[in-house]
């Protein structure tokens, strides 16, 4: 088929036209959506159009329908489709004009579950309703009924299709995966926490929440309920019966006690009694007959029952609220609240639940977990009873906020990235307090979820709706509240590197001859989202406790916006300024994450260096580490026979002038490190001791009396340095086949981070970054091309492969 047939038509047009002998009804609006177009959305892998949902029925007998003619965009026109053959044509975000014309004395009325479309249609003279239609970000199935006397006579299920993403690649599959991880949370927690719990009913559960959700899973229940009286849970119980012993089949091994506390049921009888008592023979007129019986007072049965008990309640207290409430009196919302308290009921007479008694306590077994119709009332009781209050409208959202469900499914799909390579250590999005178990995921509340690298120990928080603790101070401006952080910390930085993630249900098609098209060539977010994510970065500080200074926070900021062809938005600016700036986009949907997930192993697995180096920075930072790094501040020497107990005894090192070819470095020496030989320590060999310098001066050897006398170099210049005190480091810095022969300079940047003394030698930029990258996804080796590190001239970095013992 050719979709762009009809491609230029973008007048309003008859979509939907009943012809009835009571009245005719009109839906007219604009057929196509510019988006779905561009982006080829709701379209087989052959490009045919999706087919979508569309009944029209009537079971009244006041009413016949003579036609029912729906536009299809193959053809340009109206055409009698057979129901089931209908295509998209109804948008979320459109407007469509709703007209129904009487042809009969009626009283006509028109009926939608929301309040806000019941009110948009309203008389127009005394033969016609009329009205604008706007579903908002409202998709999926929706009803229109029309009433005559307050009875239904018609009715019309549409399907709401999105605009910026597919209905049932991208759509169906959040609401899914939103449901799945939900509730993978919570008897997660369940797991994890307790199987024993008191039956207390949530206070906090507002009733408007209850009622919303209970929509949501009343159908499930009963159908479940259904699932059950087919196969009960059942247990065999032992049953006492007292009655005339010749009618008993089965005796009791009780009866002897029961006859011993009864002798009034024996009767004297010489010809057939068995019992001899003092010379006389017995038989009883009375004994207890064995029954096995069966018993539906399980404790499975008996929480089925409670439950229902307390629905009922609930539904009860929301109908007298609702009548005392004369502003907000809706005679059918009571009516459904009538039908099913009377549906409830009806099932609370089945044989199995009016058998079951009350009960105080829940004991989750495994016919709760596991036994078919038994499981999925224990999920309805979580949601309902025990409080599993999903607030925000997350168990409503199939007919709600688009926009909103995108965020929620955003945040929910980084923690199942994370949560596939990473343990989860706390969050909670999953609370439990005194009145029940809570999942939180709201816009106006915030949440969190911690997870450890288990190759590293390493770990990382993914904040909801809140920035980390340090972050949430005030600031000189104005105070910002992201979809997402992420925050990570690294084992060798006492940095945190923190990361903004943001979701935008919002997309730039960008149409041919538009700025966005001329500047992007390809569709992409929204130029304002980039903008945003560029105040996030620059906004968000944090307060330095000991300097008082403000200092920027977050390192990178992206938006997540709703887009399949990930292939293609490689080649957009936005995303390609991720690379320049740490700024830019990602495409976001179900099976369109591969490049979210790939960066997102980057960020953690980054070196310190690396993180920082993908964040913008000032002019001139490049030429100060480049200062810091070159500035050799540590001296590395070695010892001869007994010099480290007197060094360590009064605190001092003394080295030949002539081994420092530079004297000017005399000047920036800031600390001095011991190297104990291999020869002379054996085990204890290496780089054990080391502290800052308060005093130096250059003497002659004759001069340091704490020294061992040594003939022929008495009047040799000697460097003696003074040390404030000698520290021992945790880790000592091991020798790894090399060795000092005299003295080496090196950084303390690097002194602080070596694990061998080969790595003292990196000085290069690029050496130091290779070193930094490798050693945190693997072993790493520092390579010379001598024995001792002072003497090499050549230095290379190498990865061990794993096997390398």
């Amino acid at each position: 088929m050719d979709s762009h047939r009809f491609g230029s038509l973008r007048e309003s047009v008859e979509l939907l036209r009943i012809e009835t002998d009571v009245f005719d009804l009109y839906i007219k609006g604009k057929p196509f959506h510019p988006t779905v177009e561009k982006l080829q959305l709701h379209r087989e892998d052959s490009l045919e159009w999706e087919p979508a949902t569309l009944r029209i029925s009537s079971d009244s007998r006041l009413l016949t329908i003579k036609s029912k003619l729906v536009f299809s965009p193959i053809t340009g026109a109206l055409t009698n489709i057979e129901e089931g053959e209908a295509f998209p044509i109804f948008f979320e975000t459109q407007s469509y004009e709703f007209v129904l014309v009487r042809k009969q004395e009626k009283d006509i009325t028109f009926f939608h579950e929301n309040v806000h479309l019941r009110q948009a249609v309203k008389p127009l003279g005394k033969d016609i309703l009329s009205g604008i239609l706007h579903f908002q970000n409202e998709v999926g199935l929706t009803e229109i009924v029309i009433q005559m006397n307050r009875q239904p006579v018609l009715k019309i299920e549409l399907e709401i299709f999105p605009v910026k993403m597919d209905y049932r690649r991208d759509y169906q599959n959040i609401l899914r995966e939103v449901n799945e991880q939900v509730y993978n949370l919570a008897f997660d927690f369940m797991r994890k926490t307790h199987q024993m719990t008191g039956l207390t009913e949530t206070h906090s559960q507002s009733l408007t929440e209850f009622y919303s959700i209970l929509q949501h899973v009343f159908q499930q229940l009963m159908g479940a309920i259904e699932r059950i009286k087919a196969n009960p849970h059942h247990k065999l119980e032992a049953q006492q019966k007292v009655m005339d012993a010749s009618r008993v089949k089965r005796v009791s091994r009780h009866n002897q006690a029961f006859l011993s506390k009864n002798p009034h049921t024996l009767i004297e009888d010489h010809a057939n009694g068995f019992l001899r008592i003092q010379d006389k023979l017995y038989r009883p007129s009375l004994l207890k007959e064995s029954r096995r019986v069966i018993d539906y007072d399980t404790v499975e049965n008996r929480f089925v029952r409670w439950m229902l008990v307390k629905i009922v309640a609930k539904l009860k207290e929301i109908r007298l609220r609702v009548e005392t409430s004369s502003r907000n009196r809706d005679e059918v919302f009571l009516q459904k609240l009538d039908r099913m308290v009377e549906q409830i009921r009806r099932v609370l007479q089945l044989d199995f639940l009016a058998a079951a008694t009350g009960m105080s306590q829940l004991s989750v077994t495994l016919v709760l977990q596991m036994a078919p119709g038994y499981r999925e009332i224990y999920k309805a009781y979580l949601t309902l009873m025990k409080g599993l209050t999903i607030q925000g409208e997350l168990s409503k959202l199939s007919m709600k906020d688009l926009a909103k469900l995108y965020e929620y499914w955003c945040f929910l799909k980084i923690n199942q990235i994370l949560s596939k390579k990473y343990k989860l250590l706390k969050q909670d999005i999953v609370k439990v307090n005194k009145s029940g178990l809570f999942v939180t995921l709201d816009r106006s509340q915030s949440a969190s979820m911690v997870y450890e690298n288990p190759a590293n120990k390493e770990q990382f928080t993914l904040y909801y709706n809140a920035l980390p603790s340090e972050d949430r101070r005030k600031v000189p401006t104005l105070s910002q509240r992201p979809d997402n952080v992420l925050t990570l910390k690294k084992s060798d930085s006492q940095q945190e590197f923190k990361y903004v993630f943001d979701a935008k249900y919002r997309l730039n098609p960008a149409y041919e001859g538009t700025s966005y098209h001329q500047k992007y060539k390809l569709p992409g977010p929204e130029e304002d989202d980039i903008n945003t994510m560029h105040r996030y970065r620059d906004v968000i500080v944090y307060l330095d406790g000991t300097t008082q200074e403000y200092e920027r926070s977050m390192y990178g900021a992206y938006v997540l916006f709703p887009y399949p062809n990930e292939e293609q938005f490689r080649q957009h600016q936005f995303y390609k300024s991720i690379e320049l700036i740490n700024i830019g986009a990602f495409p976001f949907l179900p099976g369109a994450t591969s490049l979210f997930e790939q960066f997102l192993d980057e960020l953690i697995l980054d070196s310190p260096e690396k993180a920082y180096e993908r964040s913008t920075r000032p002019r001139g930072t490049d030429r100060y580490y480049q200062d810091k790094l070159g500035s050799k501040n540590v001296l590395v020497g070695s010892l001869r026979t007994g010099q480290l107990d007197l060094a360590l005894k009064h605190k001092f090192y003394h080295v030949p002038l002539k081994n420092l070819k530079d004297h000017k470095v005399l000047t920036q020496i800031e600390y001095v490190a011991l190297c104990q030989s291999r020869k002379q320590y054996g085990e204890n060999g290496g780089i054990h001791w080391y502290g800052s310098i308060t005093d130096w001066k250059v003497v002659r050897r004759k001069e340091i009396s704490e020294r061992m006398p040594r003939t022929g170099t008495e009047e040799e210049l000697y460097v003696r340095f003074e040390v404030n005190e000698w520290l021992k480091r945790e880790k000592p810095i091991h020798f790894g086949g090399q060795g000092i022969y005299t003295l080496l300079l090196t950084t303390k940047y690097m002194f602080d981070r070596a694990d061998e003394i080969s790595e003292l030698r990196l000085d290069d930029e690029e050496q130091l970054k290779l070193w930094r990258e490798k050693r945190r996804s693997g072993k790493v080796k520092v390579v010379l091309d001598h024995e001792y590190i002072d003497l090499a001239k050549k230095v290379r970095v190498e990865e061990v492969p794993e096997n390398h013992k």
